[in-house]
């Protein structure tokens, strides 16, 4: 994937992303499908070549989405509340681009102070 290719499926993504967000009440928060009804949808050997990102994106909103418990939805109610905010969601995004890895101060300073920092805060 080029840079341009990568600059026009994260539109893409951040474009499915605030649309579920914006129409997560119309989902169900938990999920009407049972044990094997994902799997049985999954192809049972892997690609020999990777497919288009269109694909992907459509598979993961045809097969995926519909499997998974909605955390963000306002009728979810068990475990925790939820826990990706529009900012938290641009956050990780960073994250992912640099491919922080915080684990110590060593691998990420930055990384590793801010944290301190804002636990102080906290």
């Amino acid at each position: 994937m080029n840079n341009e290719e990568f600059r026009r499926h994260g539109h893409a993504v951040v474009d499915w992303i605030a649309d579920y967000l914006e129409n997560i009440e119309a989902r169900r928060p938990v999920p009407a499908v049972q044990p094997g009804d994902i799997l049985n949808q999954l192809a049972a050997e892997a690609p020999e070549q990777g497919e288009p990102m269109e694909r992907i994106l459509s598979d993961f909103d045809r097969i995926i989405v519909p499997g998974l418990a909605h955390w963000q939805h306002p009728g979810w109610f068990a475990f925790f509340a939820s826990n990706a905010s529009p900012p938290s969601l641009l956050g990780e995004m960073l994250a992912a681009g640099v491919a922080v890895n915080c684990m110590s101060w060593a691998t990420s300073p930055a990384a590793t102070e801010l944290e301190q920092r804002s636990l102080e805060w906290l």
